[in-house]
């Protein structure tokens, strides 16, 4: 890592962070990957693994993109399963969610702004 830019693995660099790779959250040290503005978060979800509780009136937008599997997503008067590399569900302020891995997954998460 240097002054302004930084690279690695997602998979090792978010271990500590429940997946968490960019974010007001992520020790300034961490040089770019701490920022107020965004949030990145990769994820691998095992077959069954389920976000149980809903969130609550979140405000902030949010990206989930799927990487690998088949992920469902349910938010506030909906639900979308994505199946396809690259298949997405965005909502905005104040919309609830709850997720599932209905094969084993890979998503990534983008959500703004990372401090509210």
């Amino acid at each position: 890592m240097s002054d302004g830019w930084s690279t690695g693995n997602a998979n090792e660099d978010t271990s500590e962070t429940r997946g968490w790779l960019v974010g007001h959250f992520i020790d300034p040290s961490q040089g770019v990957r701490s920022s107020k503005d965004v949030e990145v978060k990769w994820a691998n979800h095992p077959l069954g693994d389920k976000r149980a509780e809903w969130t609550s009136d979140d405000q902030r937008t949010t990206l989930v993109m799927l990487v690998s599997g088949k992920f469902r997503v349910d938010v506030t008067g909906g639900s979308s399963t994505m199946s396809k590399q690259g298949d997405y569900v965005m909502w905005g302020p104040g919309i609830d969610h709850s997720w599932e891995a209905i094969e084993e997954s890979v998503v990534l998460t983008v959500r703004w702004p990372s401090a509210t």
